[in-house]
């Protein structure tokens, strides 16, 4: 049955079109930056940091990855197939750590572990040394933030090996089993080759967050394509020569992105149909009940017990005694905005997955497609991107302007609100558009199809059928848009008015000028409110799961 005319095909098609392109200015901007003249800068950039850019992005990407696989498919792996105490906690304490911006981790760690921290201060006066006469791996360094960004992104793997593992097909393992293999083989011989695809999937995730990001490798003092996009137009004044590094970062992602569309393709995780199948999971010794808890309860207490309990120490004895009045202030900031970004990403995203809908065109598909590309460019290069075309603009409207009334409106979408929320939209349109289209996948066509029969009109097909069914989808979408919208940095360091902080931006003011106690009531805010969405994650996932009460299996 055809839900369309051709005309309004078309019309539906050209206005996905417009929107998409305004989402991809700063994307297309940044491209356009590589054919003009950066006056030496890039020469410059070449000869002297190009090299470590490179280097330094490779190892950390590299390094991030690795750990991060290794801890999140261990810990699905053990909670999913072993019983000890403390079990039912952990297996949704481990996402956790996703609540912890990366920044604010980096923050809390190097803090607990520097020189003067209560670590290396305990080891001094325990073993009465003196500074040179122990060695203590430096924490702001490059091993320092592959640690810190592997105890923050790990949740991504855990919860996407987690999913897998609730539906895998458990008659193999069994089958495996019984045919005298072992849980380590049936792991790697049997389990691990069908998990794979989303194990890989969930790397790729955290490979574009690592290479996304900015105020944790910053303060490790690691120099990145990130940190240096933001420091050739800070520091050398060269808009053109941030942007031609953002044009080596993007050239990253979207090889990245091909990689992970050739390697994954169309594979799936084989599956139980829906048939319940009882897991056994297996019980311990004493030995075995240890190392497994150690195992699987050290990220967590790396990635949120730890950071968390610093905060609120740092808080309560040296806290700043304006925090109530600021938080008041920056908070009220930083929820302005991030409600206005949430409710323009999610009705864009359910005004375009409503047209494809019913305009299901491959043109329109690839259109549409598009709207998500944002997240997986760095904050840094979509704020660089966003500047030209502001300043177009402002030009363009005010010589217009000028001469219509003869007078300068000035500068009126550079360092605004507007300003902000446009470039915060670019980078989390893909958060709303995921929510949005999984909710319009588990709507029958077949709704739509009865509801223009019955001689409902598309308009009222689309607020009597789908955005009642689509209700808890949108709020997700709202929530999970907000709370990334509160903890973003780099695009709000650039974009912000002036006079303008946000909790984000005043804890990395404060951070970088070594006063972590004033910054930390702030920081905890931020825990606190990205916290709802991890709730509703783990209800989410854990509602689906399948998994008995244990059985005997030795």
């Amino acid at each position: 049955m055809r839900r369309y005319r051709i005309r309004d095909g078309l019309g539906c098609t050209f206005f996905n079109a417009v929107i998409v392109t305004s989402l991809l200015l700063p994307l297309g901007d940044v491209l356009l930056n590589v054919f003009r003249d950066s006056e030496g800068v890039w020469e410059h950039l070449a000869e002297t940091v190009l090299f470590r850019y490179i280097s330094n992005t490779a190892i950390l990407a590299l390094g991030v990855v690795s750990l991060t696989v290794l801890i999140g498919v261990t810990s699905a792996w053990i909670v999913t197939n072993y019983e000890f105490p403390g079990r039912s906690i952990v297996q949704w304490a481990l996402i956790l750590p996703l609540a912890i911006p990366s920044y604010l981790l980096a923050y809390a760690v190097t803090d607990f572990f520097k020189y003067s921290g209560p670590v290396q201060t305990m080891l001094r006066k325990t073993f009465q040394l003196e500074r040179g006469e122990y060695w203590f791996p430096a924490v702001r360094s490059l091993p320092g933030a592959v640690c810190i960004l592997s105890a923050g992104l790990y949740p991504y793997v855990y919860l996407a090996c987690r999913t897998a593992l609730f539906r895998l097909d458990r008659n193999m393992i069994e089958s495996s089993r019984t045919l005298g293999a072992g849980m380590v083989k049936t792991f790697f011989k049997v389990v691990f080759p069908l998990v794979s695809p989303a194990v890989f999937a969930a790397a790729m995730l955290v490979l574009m967050e690592t290479l996304a990001e900015f105020g944790a490798v910053d303060y490790c003092a690691v120099d990145t394509f990130a940190t240096g996009v933001y420091r050739t137009w800070l520091s050398h004044g060269s808009l053109v020569g941030a942007g031609q590094l953002s044009a080596c970062l993007i050239l990253v992602v979207v090889s990245v992105l091909l990689v992970k569309r050739l390697t994954i393709g169309n594979r799936r995780v084989s599956t139980n149909n829906g048939a319940s199948v009882e897991v056994m999971r297996r019980r311990l010794g004493m030995i075995g009940k240890f190392l497994v808890s150690l195992i699987v309860w050290f990220p967590v207490v790396m990635g949120f017990i730890m950071p968390v309990c610093i905060f609120v120490d740092m808080t309560w004895k040296n806290g700043d005694q304006r925090a109530i009045e600021l938080l008041g202030e920056l908070g009220l900031n930083s929820i302005q905005v991030s409600i206005v970004v949430a409710t323009v990403c999610t009705t864009l995203s359910f005004l375009l997955f409503s047209s494809l809908r019913r305009f299901p065109e491959t043109f329109n598909r690839i259109i549409v497609g598009g709207s998500g590309l944002g997240y997986a460019i760095p904050g840094t290069v979509i704020a660089i991107g966003c500047l030209s075309p502001f300043f177009f603009l402002e030009e363009t409207i005010g010589i217009w302007f000028l001469k219509l009334n003869g007078q300068d409106i000035g500068v009126w979408l550079t360092g605004s609100i507007a300003g902000l929320v446009f470039g915060c939209v670019c980078r989390f349109a893909a958060v709303s558009n995921g929510m949005v289209r999984s909710g319009y996948d588990r709507i029958p066509l077949a709704l739509d199809d009865a509801s223009l029969a019955l001689g409902r009109g598309p308009v009222k097909t689309l607020y009597g059928v789908h955005l009642p069914l689509l209700s808890s989808s949108i709020l997700i979408a709202l929530l999970m848009v907000f709370v990334d919208s509160m903890k973003e940095l780099p695009i709000t360091l650039v974009l912000r008015p002036f006079n303008f902080d946000t909790l984000a931006v005043r804890v990395y003011h404060l951070a970088s000028d070594e006063r972590l106690d004033e910054a930390a009531a702030s920081a905890l805010a931020i825990i606190v409110v990205g916290l709802l969405p991890v709730i509703v994650l783990s209800k989410h996932v854990f509602s689906n799961a399948k998994i008995s009460s244990p059985g005997s299996l030795k």
